[in-house]
């Protein structure tokens, strides 16, 4: 049989060679907070490329040290990251993997001595830091940051960014009106708390003409929060901009409880994907060729991302083609115990 697991896909003038991607995982392995590859990154990442993974998207990357999760966050603040970069994606491309690098601000939830920064002064639980609310100069700063991270990314030969817009980072704090206060243009309706995203997707066009995704937190769990229809909408504008595919996740924004089950954020991904008439990747708890395979013929998603299956397994995707009886070319290097 054929599976559409393994079958390319192309968006723009980029080929994946299969349905199959590595979602982006903080590995808090940087050394002396400078935000710089380490031997970790190079070994992590290649070897889920010579596993034959067809897109790896390179961890959440901070584009200011103040953005970052933690003090061993990847950075792409500075020129000087670009080597470590290019290194990386040289490494990954030797395998035939296509490559993405996820472009992130933490804001509130920034773990960090000194200030923060945040749509309003909101922390995120009483443990938490309370972050300074933005100017209208810190907006227009951190805009230009992703803009620069964007042209670096560019400079080390990625294939695709990925915006991250999930989890309760500042461009979903933006984004939610749990997190968002502001009486100004960035706050109250839909489209101003949107602003935001909107001028980072506009400033990273005019530097990146390549693929763009865009990952959401497309349910908040919460009574007043966003639901995967309001992300329709976002959607929709995205989609305007010339956002190629969006990755919705789930959670984040504020501390709730997530019933957790296989495959349980693919409704947001069919929801969007349906709504906003988008390409979408579906991300959550997918562990096995068979639910990935129906996933993709269900025409639920485009591609399937995944996590901590592909920490447990860097060779998944021949473990998913065994399971789904069709057979995929391993690295020759691997011929006499690939079979």
């Amino acid at each position: 049989m054929s599976a559409k697991l393994f079958s390319p896909y192309k968006i723009k003038d980029v080929t994946l060679k299969n349905r199959i991607v590595m979602a982006p995982m903080c590995m808090y392995s940087s050394h002396n907070e400078d935000g710089h590859i380490q031997n970790w990154h190079r070994t992590h990442y290649t070897s889920r490329a010579v596993g034959q993974v067809g897109l790896i998207i390179v961890e959440a990357t901070a584009v200011s040290p103040q953005g970052r999760i933690s003090p061993r966050d990847l950075g792409i603040w500075n020129d000087d990251h670009i080597e470590g970069l290019t290194e990386l994606v040289s490494l990954m491309k030797e395998h035939g993997a296509k490559t993405g690098i996820q472009l992130a601000h933490a804001g509130r939830k920034a773990v960090l001595e000194g200030e923060i920064i945040a749509p309003s002064a909101l922390a995120f639980n009483e443990k938490m830091k309370t972050p300074k609310e933005m100017t209208k100069e810190d907006i227009k700063e951190t805009v230009e940051a992703f803009k620069k991270g964007a042209r670096r990314a560019a400079k080390a030969g990625f294939d695709v960014i990925e915006i991250h817009g999930a989890h309760g980072y500042l461009i979903n704090e933006f984004l939610s009106p749990l997190s968002n206060k502001r009486t100004d243009e960035y706050g109250g309706s839909p489209e101003n708390r949107y602003r935001f995203l909107r001028e980072v997707i506009e400033a990273i066009k005019t530097v990146w003409g390549g693929v763009l995704f865009v990952r959401v937190s497309a349910h908040e769990y919460h009574e007043e929060g966003l639901t995967p229809l309001d992300y329709v909408f976002f959607s929709q504008w995205m989609k305007e901009q010339g956002v190629d595919l969006i990755d919705p996740s789930s959670g984040g924004v504020v501390p709730a409880q997530i019933n957790v089950y296989p495959g349980y954020q693919v409704p947001y991904s069919e929801t969007i994907r349906n709504g906003a008439e988008i390409s979408t990747g579906a991300v959550g708890l997918i562990t096995t060729g068979i639910q990935a395979e129906e996933i993709l013929q269900n025409e639920r998603a485009d591609l399937v991302f995944l996590a901590r299956e592909l920490l447990r397994d860097p060779y998944w995707p021949r473990t998913a083609a065994k399971e789904l009886g069709v057979s995929i070319e391993g690295p020759e290097q691997y011929v006499l115990g690939w079979k």
